[in-house]
């Protein structure tokens, strides 16, 4: 690390260079001595000067000097001191002009500075105001999705009630198949019995034919009014499941909507909605398939 210069060695720079017929000058000494700031070398080599002035006047009064000497030696301290007040002013003028031109460089730069921080000032706010318009359309996408989610509940009990009359519906209809079937099984029955009786007793073929045919109008009738009545339950299935159907798709489509709606949330503002507690005590349930 470099030190700083000392008195001592400005001054011996100083006699040496008088010793050699130079001037010393602050540039000189500062370049003899290869360190030291101009301000430091103008007023030790002022120092310098002082006790060059004494160690002249001490020489003067010494008896070898003659008065000639002494002259002479007092002209060129007039000399060297005139020399030095030129140097010392240009100096400090050189000294001056570097100073303004540092304060112009340290204005400009504060300029600079002032408007980097007007124009972060007006990023703040302009970020702050930004903040402000994302959390109220947080709140208010929040509160859309607590409607959406009331829909979704209200509309997945409306699935489960239609889901439970078309459960109805179905075991209605297997019982109604169930009675037809046990009705033509008793029309057959009594088509043989009455082949039978046909058979063994030509005597009754008369009765027996009325009562064929009566048979025959009955069960006729009664498969009509079956099939009537399962044409109307088949109807009534056809319009449950179509309902069915419409409502798994609007919750389809509202799951899909809410799951963008997620995935467009900030990361910190979707941890926050992640901790929200949600009810979980109601299943989803699924829509069942009903057999064609």
């Amino acid at each position: 690390m470099r030190k700083g210069i000392t008195q001592e060695q400005v001054s011996a720079a100083a006699d040496a260079l008088v010793a050699a017929g130079d001037k010393p000058t602050v540039e000189k000494i500062r370049q003899a001595l290869g360190t030291g700031s101009p301000n430091t070398v103008t007023r030790m080599l002022d120092a310098w000067r002082g006790t060059l002035a004494q160690r002249l006047q001490e020489v003067i009064k010494l008896p070898e000097v003659p008065p000639e000497a002494g002259q002479a030696f007092a002209e060129v301290w007039r000399l060297a001191i005139a020399h030095a007040d030129v140097l010392a002013q240009a100096a400090l003028t050189e000294e001056r002009n570097t100073l303004f031109a540092s304060q112009s460089d340290l204005a400009q730069e504060r300029k600079v500075w002032e408007i980097a921080l007007a124009e972060a000032q007006a990023n703040v706010t302009e970020h702050a105001a930004q903040r402000v318009q994302a959390e109220t359309q947080l709140r208010e996408r929040q509160v859309l999705v607590d409607q959406m989610e009331a829909q979704r509940v209200d509309l997945v009990q409306q699935r489960d009630r239609l889901q439970a009359q078309i459960d109805q519906q179905q075991l209605e209809l297997h019982t109604l198949r169930s009675e037809r079937a046990t009705a033509l099984d008793q029309v057959r029955s009594l088509e043989d019995r009455a082949h039978q009786q046909i058979d063994h007793t030509r005597q009754e073929v008369k009765g027996l034919q009325q009562l064929l045919e009566r048979s025959q109008r009955e069960h006729i009738k009664a498969v009509a009014q079956l099939n009537t009545q399962q044409d109307s339950l088949r109807a009534a299935l056809r319009t449950a499941e179509q309902a069915a159907a419409h409502q798994a798709g609007r919750v389809a489509a509202l799951e899909v909507t809410l799951s963008q709606w997620r995935s467009q949330v900030s990361p910190s503002k979707r941890q926050s909605l992640k901790a929200t507690p949600v009810d979980k005590s109601k299943p989803r349930n699924r829509a069942k398939k009903t057999p064609p």
